[in-house]
């Protein structure tokens, strides 16, 4: 029986690996209104998946668009570009191929590794395994369930105090983004091994609690394992519609589908029926609110474009601390730079990625939750959705830097 399940999962990866063959990523330099309009028409008239932004409706003047097309409809999309004149260049020449070069093809272990990517079902026996471990360090909670009926676990690493303040970290909003999920473990293992021995880590530790929630997104994660690599939304259904999944990060209560977001449930970036649609949005929500007097921070860990956001991303307006926020990503981007030299920009989300409503940092942040802040991880496009392994470890460890830095920031300024 086992090893029918394992051959079915092997036919369903290659199932999804053949279906992505031919496939093409693009980047199209867009003028202005009327490259925009005809992008969008291309859009309507073929079925395009767009990496960034994340729909037709958000493309802007002076901008590029990254977006993946079909085996078939390749020719199709390269005699438009080319009729309408667009500079543009090939990103992936076939997603099949990048998908393939993901992984490291040395030693696919079966077990949990921190410079893999790791399948639900190896993270959730790692949950099991660090609280095990590190009982003095490191807790667990079930905060609710998922569409499917997969539970939720959400870590608390720090070492126990009563009233400390706590920053609370997500991973895993959006299912494709791999290399989000694996920041949330790296994340955790450097917080346990350096507890003790590293003086920084240490002083977070004693003082503030971590709330980390590895995968957000457990179902739609799940999916692009299974079945489809590019999946990015829930898996929840509703009567009526055949489609299928609701964008998590814009389904929460702020600015609900005003901007950027979809009523079509069949768009990526459909904000659902209403706010709190989702059984994974209403646990994140209620566990936050029901927190809200230690909660001090909130980050949630995105991916691609080397970007560290800030509210807000449904409105043009700045938050009340706006200078503070952009003094302390813009020391976090610094920090980050020290490791690797990699490049991060940073700004308000709606001028430096673009508008997008019902989105979980304005939310948490319209709570009072002033340090509210969206990391997009590596890289800028060349892999996309696709950042190989070979580069877990050094966009983790760049990472870490940014996030204690912010960390310690919090600390040193109680509110």
């Amino acid at each position: 029986m086992l090893l029918l399940l394992a051959l079915v999962s092997v036919a369903l990866a290659h199932a999804s690996e053949d279906q992505l063959d031919g496939n093409r990523v693009f980047r199209v330099s867009v003028h202005d209104e009327d490259d925009i309009n005809l992008i969008q028409e291309l859009a309507n008239t073929k079925q395009i998946d767009f990496w960034k932004p994340d729909s037709a409706t958000q493309v802007k003047p002076l901008t590029t668009v990254d977006f993946h097309v079909k085996a078939e409809d390749v020719a199709t999309v390269e005699n438009f570009l080319e009729e309408n004149e667009f500079y543009y260049e090939v990103l992936i020449s076939n997603v099949r191929t990048a998908l393939e070069a993901q992984f490291d093809s040395h030693s696919r272990a079966t077990g949990h590794s921190y410079t893999k990517y790791n399948k639900w079902e190896t993270i959730e026996a790692w949950v099991k395994q660090v609280v095990t471990e590190k009982p003095d360090l490191i807790s667990q909670d079930i905060i609710g369930t998922t569409f499917e009926g997969r539970n939720m676990h959400l870590l608390k690493v720090g070492k126990p105090k009563p009233n400390k303040p706590a920053i609370f970290m997500d991973c895993g909003f959006h299912a494709r983004e791999w290399i989000s999920p694996a920041f949330c473990q790296w994340f955790v293992r450097e917080a346990i091994r350096t507890y003790g021995q590293e003086i920084h880590m240490t002083e977070l530790l004693d003082e503030l609690d971590f709330y980390v929630l590895p995968v957000f997104n457990i179902d739609g994660y799940v999916y692009t394992w299974a079945k489809s690599r590019m999946w990015r939304k829930t898996r929840s259904t509703k009567a009526g519609s055949s489609c299928v999944g609701v964008d998590p990060n814009r389904n929460f209560n702020a600015g609900w589908c005003e901007v950027g977001a979809s009523r079509s449930p069949c768009d990526d970036t459909y904000c659902g029926p209403a706010p709190e649609s989702e059984k994974e949005t209403k646990a994140l929500a209620d566990f936050i609110r029901k927190n809200l007097s230690s909660i001090k921070a909130y980050l949630t860990i995105h991916s691609y474009s080397q970007m560290m956001l800030y509210p807000y991303s449904y409105d043009y307006k700045l938050p009340t601390n706006y200078e503070e926020l952009n003094a302390l990503v813009k020391g976090a981007a610094k920090e980050l730079a020290t490791l690797h030299g990699t490049k991060y920009t940073y700004g308000p989300g709606a001028t430096t990625i673009y508008p997008a409503a019902g989105g979980s940092d304005d939310w948490a942040y319209d709570q009072g939750i002033k340090y509210s802040f969206t990391f997009e991880l590596r890289d800028k496009g060349f892999y996309g959705f696709l950042l190989p392994e070979s580069q877990i470890r050094q966009t983790c460890e760049e990472t870490m830097l940014a996030v204690k830095y912010i960390a310690k920031y919090v600390l040193d300024h109680p509110y």
